[in-house]
């Protein structure tokens, strides 16, 4: 019956209390000295929450102790402090609860604000229905189509100007460059002097790289010339 304000049929809260009370039957070992009853509350309770915490919201919540902790908790703790108007929590109060159940003062913020229940984005923003819905001020923070079919394009041309730039190393340039600048795991500079037996060919070929890079870009970026009349 502690159970009974969350809003849920106490039937079912009933029936899922049963359910963890056959999984603590299940599991219990008369030989370890505990009683049945105090064994087996524990599983009623957790069948409980847990059947509260899946009906609670289309949200998943309470994923980890803390937030069921909380889900649980929070509404004591409020009362307990005379913190029991909607809305957001003030921080003094916010910083109280935290302190008390041993918890982050983000979590107390985040946790207060589902405890207010799921809202629809198509709900109106006010009741005379010309304001809009909620969904309508969502701000979409994925680029648009021209922007990321300019990206794309943008990211091919410099596959290719750097696949024509290295096109013109030897094979000693080019293992030197990709061993330096393309590997996940960059070689030492120690370790290709002994490889090639040189010091400064590395600079040579990340100077032709570079070199071939700019011209190759600056190629592709020029505009091309508009046909005469």
């Amino acid at each position: 019956m502690g159970y009974r304000g969350y809003g849920l049929p106490i039937s079912e809260v009933i029936s899922e209390g049963n359910v963890g009370l056959m999984q603590g039957v299940k599991r219990f070992e008369p030989e370890k000295g505990f009683r049945l009853a105090t064994y087996a509350i524990w599983w009623i309770k957790a069948a409980i929450q847990e059947y509260i915490l899946r009906s609670w919201s289309l949200v998943k919540m309470g994923t980890t102790a803390n937030q069921k902790k909380l889900f649980f908790n929070l509404r004591k703790a409020k009362s307990k402090i005379s913190a029991l108007e909607e809305g957001d929590l003030r921080p003094d109060q916010v910083k109280l609860i935290a302190k008390r159940l041993g918890v982050t003062e983000q979590d107390v913020v985040d946790m207060n604000r589902r405890l207010g229940g799921d809202s629809s984005l198509n709900a109106p923003i006010r009741d005379d229905g010309d304001s809009g819905e909620w969904q309508d001020w969502l701000v979409d923070e994925v680029s648009d189509q021209e922007t990321r079919l300019v990206e794309d394009e943008e990211s091919d041309n410099r596959r290719k100007a750097l696949g024509e730039a290295l096109s013109v190393l030897n094979e000693r340039e080019r293992r030197i460059f990709e061993a330096r600048r393309l590997a996940d795991d960059p070689v030492t500079l120690e370790d290709l002097a002994a490889e090639f037996g040189v010091s400064r060919e590395r600079v040579r070929a990340f100077e032709k790289v570079l070199k071939s890079v700019k011209n190759g870009v600056a190629v592709m970026k020029t505009p091309a010339p508009l046909p005469a009349h």
